[in-house]
């Protein structure tokens, strides 16, 4: 595996990370959001990835089902909605309280989302770090031959 393969694999962490971090930034701020019923409230969203290796065992010269050459990484399947119970609270002050009094909130829990951001975060500083690693490699190299 060339160090180009290397900053490309660290590219998709830190591309998987950002959707991450912003997944998750949207449901702070949509953290106290109300409705006045359950299928207007706002629901959490998180990302779902996918580990991405085809022929990384194999001979490095094969392509993969889709003709790529040998590749790996992380792809980011796509944004699903939290399965969650939402927050059902008695407020019937509130101006969008229903018929009975209740208002919706969302199913986010701040402390988790604030988990998930510094784990996010970390993650995405890894990556900086391997991509900073693979450069000063190839730097090296380069100056190898002088």
């Amino acid at each position: 595996m060339g160090l180009n393969r290397i900053i490309d694999i660290a590219g998709s962490g830190m591309n998987a990370q950002s959707v991450r971090l912003n997944t998750t930034a949207s449901n702070i701020a949509n953290a106290e959001s109300v409705s006045s019923s359950a299928e207007g409230v706002y629901k959490g969203r998180h990302p779902v990835f996918a580990a991405a290796y085809h022929n990384m065992l194999g001979n490095p010269d094969s392509t993969n089902l889709s003709g790529d050459a040998a590749s790996a990484g992380v792809n980011v399947l796509g944004i699903v909605e939290s399965d969650a119970p939402l927050q059902m609270r008695y407020e019937p002050n509130h101006p969008l309280a229903d018929e009975k009094g209740y208002v919706f909130y969302p199913n986010v829990n701040v402390v988790e989302e604030m988990t998930n951001m510094i784990s996010a975060s970390r993650s995405f500083q890894v990556n900086v770090e391997i991509m900073n690693s693979a450069k000063q490699m190839v730097q090296r190299v380069l100056t190898l031959g002088q």
